[in-house]
């Protein structure tokens, strides 16, 4: 069997937009085509009123197609099937529009990796694997694996709508200090010379846009003349931020800084108080703060209702287990020693 590869079910996910727009699959016409006009003498009299179209029966909705010893295999078993290399857009739409979306082949290939799926099955069968009871520890572990992210999947996720993110976000923003932002522009270069023949260049008078856009080694300073945004001083080296901090707005490194990456050339724009990225920026990670914090909350809720028992494992065969301590006396085992305290190793060096 060939395996499905990937990229064709990706290219599927082009007709999209059209299917968010339309409601029907990429190609198919929207309204009706107006019709041609014809002649008085043979127009046809216009109907009163229109035939809806019969609905489509169970069977049409999801036809046969294919049968492996004589067990039919319908286009819902096909798309199921491939639910794991579908992208996420495409694995809640229907079956029979998914089929119009998906080119030939690619469905072709999904019908031939549902019979070969059917075959395997049905051998496995034959031979009692479904007996087999490392198989069947494993089909229990994989249905409770299941039930569990089910029931955290319909828990859960109703609670994390656009609200309640904000909300959490508004909450978060107005218990985080006012934090101070700069926005600056550098040029790097790999060494100190270099990046001082560039502050005197800028000194006489070059644009600083300009020389970052010609000497800087930073893709993104190459690109829009160094300009890095506004960023919080945790949010760079601590080498860059001192300097970026200590400037006004206007003002320049007079010296070359000196990082990790190499020797920057720093120019402050400008200056403002903050409390943090956006909304927009903050939601997937929000989202997932949200997730844990409702897992754990909902874990924590069904222990409390169960009865739990945890036992003490049996100790193993030849080891003696220690009598229980009288209250009040020391154990008769000497305390361990401590291990020696380690040697630190020199600071390395920035």
């Amino acid at each position: 069997m060939t395996r499905l590869p990937p990229v064709a079910l990706l290219l599927a996910a082009c007709a999209l937009p059209a299917l968010a727009q339309t409601g029907a699959p990429a190609g198919a016409p929207t309204s009706p085509a107006p019709a041609q006009r014809s002649s008085p003498a043979t127009a046809a009299p216009a109907p009163t009123s229109a035939t809806p179209a019969p609905a489509a029966s169970p069977a049409e909705a999801d036809p046969v197609l294919a049968r492996v010893d004589g067990q039919e295999i319908r286009l819902s078993e096909v798309m199921e099937t491939a639910a794991e290399a579908l992208p996420a857009e495409l694995r809640n739409v229907p079956p029979a529009t998914l089929r119009a979306l998906l080119p030939p082949p690619v469905f072709q290939q999904l019908v031939d990796r549902a019979v070969t799926d059917r075959v395997l099955v049905a051998a496995a069968r034959r031979e009692g694997l479904e007996r087999d009871e490392e198989v069947r520890r494993r089909v229990r572990a994989f249905e409770e694996g299941e039930l569990r992210d089910a029931l955290l999947r319909r828990e859960i996720l109703p609670k994390l709508t656009d609200e309640a993110l904000r909300a959490r976000w508004e909450r978060d923003r107005a218990g985080r200090p006012a934090e101070e932002e700069v926005r600056a522009r550098h040029i790097l270069v790999r060494e100190e010379a270099e990046a001082r023949a560039i502050i005197g260049e800028i000194q006489r008078g070059a644009n600083f846009e300009e020389v970052a856009r010609r000497r800087s080694t930073d893709p993104a300073g190459r690109s829009n003349g160094g300009d890095l945004g506004f960023f919080r001083r945790n949010d760079m080296v601590p080498e860059f931020a001192t300097a970026a901090f200590n400037l006004q707005p206007g003002q320049m490194t007079p010296n070359p800084v000196r990082s990790q990456f190499g020797w920057h050339v720093i120019r402050v724009e400008e200056r403002r108080t903050g409390q943090g990225p956006g909304f927009d920026e903050s939601r997937e990670a929000l989202r997932q703060a949200m997730i844990e914090e409702e897992v754990q909350a909902m874990i924590g809720r069904l222990r409390q209702s169960a009865r739990v028992e945890i036992v003490e494992p049996p100790a193993p065969a030849g080891v003696q287990a220690d009598p229980p301590a009288r209250p009040g006396t020391p154990s008769a085992r000497p305390a361990p020693t401590p291990p020696a305290p380690a040697t630190p190793a020199p600071a390395q060096r920035r």
